[in-house]
């Protein structure tokens, strides 16, 4: 299937539900190797009060068949903006999403949340346990210390 965004000029989804993720072949079918992305500045909405949520996004995945295009992944990532959900909803959901579409060997997500009402959400989803034979680093995304 061609890709939907690639090479054309793209609007943000209304909605994750409403966001195509595209996929593509693994360019390296028979290596064993972990991908990244990082979101530091994803946002969604509170699903009570509708002011914004701010999160630092860390997505790690050993991919099988296919990969997630990447400007797929920043619409899709972007369609939140606009979205009500608690964090634990967003970060869970975003990785059940790409878990069950993309069909990798293994998937991890961190989602660090700014302070609401000053504490801090930390979000954490893996599907399973982390594959041996793959360097998997830490995420390194500090926890929030406030002003100490």
């Amino acid at each position: 299937m061609e890709p939907k965004y690639l090479g054309q000029s793209s609007a943000l989804p209304a909605s994750p539900e409403e966001a195509v993720l595209d996929y593509v072949p693994n360019p390296r079918p028979g290596s064993r190797y972990l991908v990244r992305f990082a979101a530091p500045e994803f946002t969604s909405l509170c699903p009570i009060t509708g002011q914004p949520d701010f999160a630092h996004l860390v997505i790690d995945y050993v991919p099988r068949e296919t990969i997630v295009e990447s400007k797929a992944l920043k619409l899709f990532l972007g369609s939140f903006r606009n979205h009500g959900a608690f964090h634990e909803d967003c970060t869970v959901g975003i990785g059940e999403r790409l878990f069950r579409e993309m069909a990798p060997e293994w998937l991890r997500i961190g989602g660090y949340w700014y302070p609401r009402g000053g504490i801090p959400i930390d979000v954490f989803w893996q599907s399973g346990e982390p594959p041996s034979g793959v360097w998997i680093p830490p995420q390194d995304v500090s926890g929030y210390r406030g002003r100490g």
